[in-house]
């Protein structure tokens, strides 16, 4: 059953939703305005649809940006995606593709996509995370190294004007234990906005998104920290001693606007600077 609340008057559009989607959707209290789309019972999909309707049609691929509607999505499965992939390859002005999103860690940004061709679902780094991870989409999937926590940051895509959204959403891959993975959003003042724990499902698929109805684009920066352990380290899933690796598969966004506030760049600055001295995580 679907339960649907709101903080503030909803838009015919988005009480359209609550008929549609299978997972839970419940509101933030924190901000007025935001419906968080929260799944983890099996198949996931309608939540993800009903997710994409709210963020707005159509996807825009990787058209230069900017437009007034319409979302981004990134699943990693595209050929071009390499199994070291640069922070800013989502980004880079040079060369498609162009969705406005770069990222960020505290291990000079490093971050690897699964291959077939050269990994599969992480087994370079341990065998057995082939029986631990699902996919969304197949077959791909991603995750930062050294760390496991990232930030996502958005621009005009193929520009590099900095930018913010009005919701963000992600697929999760075998959370174990419920608290160990979460999604923090920041507005433009570097100021958090809300603290979200993503469900469990071990072996499975958790979504977790935030879109606003009032259509503003509050959403400067987003800080996700994926189960408790690096990936890298080539420890084993074991969340009996408390171990739960996770990866995520698509990410989903709101058309990037661009932000008007002149400090915007100063404050993608310091987020690059801080992911190296992490704060304390709120839950």
């Amino acid at each position: 059953m679907v339960t649907f609340h709101h903080t503030s008057r909803a838009s015919k559009a988005f009480r359209s939703l609550a008929g549609v989607a299978l997972g839970t959707i419940v509101s933030m209290q924190c901000v007025a305005g935001p419906i968080v789309f929260s799944d983890a019972d099996g198949d996931i999909s309608d939540t993800v649809a009903a997710f994409q309707q709210a963020l707005g049609d159509p996807n825009r691929g990787n058209s230069a940006g900017p437009f007034a509607d319409g979302r981004r999505q990134i699943n990693w499965d595209a050929g071009i995606v390499p199994f070291d992939m640069p922070a800013d390859f989502f980004n880079n002005p040079a060369f498609p593709p162009t969705r406005g999103a770069v990222f960020s860690n505290s291990n000079n940004s490093e971050f690897r996509v699964s291959n077939d061709g050269i990994d599969n679902e992480f087994d370079t780094f341990n065998a057995d995370n082939p029986n631990q991870f699902s996919t969304f989409s197949a077959p791909r999937l991603f995750t930062p190294v050294g760390t496991n926590i990232f930030d996502v940051n958005f621009f005009i895509p193929a520009d590099n004007t900095p930018a913010s959204v009005n919701g963000f959403g992600a697929i999760f891959s075998d959370v174990d234990l419920f608290g160990s993975t979460i999604v923090e959003l920041f507005d433009v003042n570097n100021q958090l906005i809300s603290s979200n724990t993503v469900e469990a499902n071990p072996n499975g698929l958790s979504f977790f998104g935030i879109a606003f109805d009032d259509f503003t684009s509050p959403i400067f920066r987003v800080s996700i920290t994926a189960g408790n352990t690096d990936i890298g380290s080539g420890l084993a899933d074991d969340p009996t001693n408390g171990i739960d690796l996770v990866v995520i598969d698509d990410l989903l966004y709101g058309e990037p606007q661009a932000v008007s506030e002149p400090g915007a760049l100063a404050l993608f600055a310091s987020a690059l600077i801080l992911m190296g001295v992490r704060r304390k995580k709120l839950i």
